[in-house]
Parts: C-alpha cells; structure tokens; sequence
C-alpha cells in the first residue's frame, strides 16, 4: 500500500448519549458535544474534539430512529439497556480504502457511503455488525469532505497522546496495522484479555480512557 493511515477518532459505546457523554465527563472532566444522526444505521452521537484531525465519538442506538432493516454498527443491538459505556473500539483514516481493504490480510466486511448531516464518507462494516478481534482492529474509514470534522468541533484542549491495544493475537494486529501503513503513537500489547487504552492530555492532565 502507498499511502498512509491514521487515527481517525475511538469509539466509545454506550445504551444512550447521556450515559456515554457523563462516563467520558468522569473520566476526562469534559463533556462531549452534540454530533447528530446516522439515519441508516439508527444511531446519534456526541463528539470531543482531541487534536486537528481527530476526536472521541459517543454512539448509542437513536430510539428516535425508524427501523433500519439491518444489524447496527459497533454491535450496539446487542449492548444491554444497563451496560456500563466504555472504549469499544477505533477508526483508522486513509486517503483510498479500497486500496487499504486490498492491503489487509483480513476481511474488513464490505465498504459502505455513510452520512451524518452534511457530512459524507465511505466505511469498512461487518454485515452482522460484530467489530472485528473483539475492537481491537480498526474499523477503516475515507471522509469525502474539504475538511476533517474534528475542525468543527470546539476546543476543549484535549489532545490525544498514544493508543494501547492488548489482545492475545496482537502480533495479528500488528501485521495488519502494518500493512495498512499506520501512522502515529500506537503501542500493540500481548494480553489476555482485549483491551482498549487511551492516554489523553487535558491541559496540564493526563487521564487515561477505557
């Protein structure tokens, strides 16, 4: 693959916003802000801004929402109505998707047109909605916008520092992460158990997410 990838935003999901949105104010101090819909997936947001190109999203299944017809994204049919919300899993940008889903030694389910208002993009999802090695690997997505939507958001001076990955297949992930060129602070751990761990600098601060 020629081009690069980066961390595109974490994925943090919850039962509802209000839930999600007061775990990350527990854990960081700040409250993340109004996104919007994703009418085909069913589901909303709220969004935290943690560097030019890159931010925390809170998904949840929108009860407003029509039937979709199909298995929502980030496997959020399947989460409790009393799940605890918590780091789930991650996006990885690139400039040619098909290009990156070529590149990996997996199947990243099928390349899709998402939108949410008048923003537009092409993104990797499982037909049944299961996030891949239990979170840990990427979901891939390609913006089709002038700007990334992290420049939208308000500055909360968040900044994302470095991104741990435990899974007991991490060399897996480390291959795939290399064959897709990823770039940034990403640390790849043996681990029994999978897990995701987000060290995140506020102002004067360092907080770790989960």
């Amino acid at each position: 693959m020629k081009g690069q990838s980066f961390i595109d935003h974490l994925v943090i999901t919850a039962p509802d916003l209000a839930s999600g949105s007061e775990y990350v104010f527990q854990q960081l101090g700040v409250r993340p802000q109004p996104g919007g819909e994703h009418e085909r997936m069913g589901t909303h947001n709220r969004l935290l801004k943690l560097g030019e190109s890159i931010y925390l999203e809170v998904i949840a299944v929108n009860p407003q929402s029509l039937p979709v017809g199909r298995p929502r994204w980030f496997e959020l049919d399947e989460l409790p109505a009393d799940a605890k919300p918590k780091l789930a899993t991650w996006v990885v940008r690139t400039n040619d998707i098909q290009e990156a889903v070529k590149a990996s030694h997996v199947s990243l389910g099928n390349i899709e047109p998402m939108s949410r208002g008048d923003l537009n993009w092409l993104i990797t999802i499982t037909e049944d909605g299961i996030m891949l090695m239990d979170g840990m690997l990427p979901i891939l997505i390609q913006w089709q916008t002038a700007s990334h939507p992290a420049s939208r958001l308000l500055d909360n001076d968040c900044l994302l520092l470095q991104l741990e990955i435990h899974h007991p297949e991490a060399k897996m992930i480390e291959h795939f992460l290399q064959s897709i060129n990823l770039s940034g602070k990403i640390i790849v751990k043996q681990s029994d158990e999978p897990g995701l761990a987000a060290q995140i600098k506020i102002k004067d601060r360092i907080c770790l997410l989960h």
